[in-house]
């Protein structure tokens, strides 16, 4: 069983020439019920299926199984997810012995950057760069089986009370 641990966090200010690599990614989900999700995903020219297990009470540690498939098999499989699609190019960005995935998303959920860094325990101290913000970890709503349900442009309009 893999587990993984990871801390999410907004970002503010500029990132992108600090990425040594970049990717775009699209994504569905077969199932996101809370607990156990069935993601689909071409990242590229390439596919994978992963299965998640449910997050710690903080938000931080849950099972992660992930295997890459080819691509033709992930593009079928896409047309089985639940409606709505996640859309986004993720930079890799180092800092100190970690690398942070910086996602920027399209779509609905354009507006929305969101880093994570990966980490082999909960207490392992990593060097947050410059333009990490506000840590969201945990936060559901930024989960991105969420922000297929709910996207990103809905809680603006909710903010601006306008729903």
């Amino acid at each position: 069983m893999g587990q993984e641990i990871e801390r999410k966090f907004l970002v503010r200010g500029e990132y992108k020439s600090q990425a040594y690599a970049s990717s775009r990614i699209v994504q569905g989900y077969i199932c996101s019920a809370r607990g156990r999700t069935v993601r689909v995903r071409i990242r590229d020219t390439k596919g994978y299926l992963t299965i998640k297990g449910a997050s710690d009470a903080a938000g931080m540690s849950r099972y992660e199984w992930e295997r890459e498939i080819p691509l033709a098999e992930a593009e079928e499989l896409m047309k089985l997810c639940e409606p709505g699609v996640i859309d986004k190019t993720r930079y890799l960005v180092r800092s100190g012995r970690h690398v942070f995935e910086v996602d920027e998303f399209y779509g609905d959920n354009q507006g929305l950057v969101v880093a994570e860094v990966e980490l082999t325990s909960e207490t392992e101290p990593f060097e947050k760069p410059a333009f990490i913000g506000r840590e969201v970890t945990g936060d559901v709503r930024y989960y991105n089986s969420q922000l297929m349900k709910h996207p990103y442009a809905e809680w603006k309009t909710q903010a601006d009370g306008n729903s």
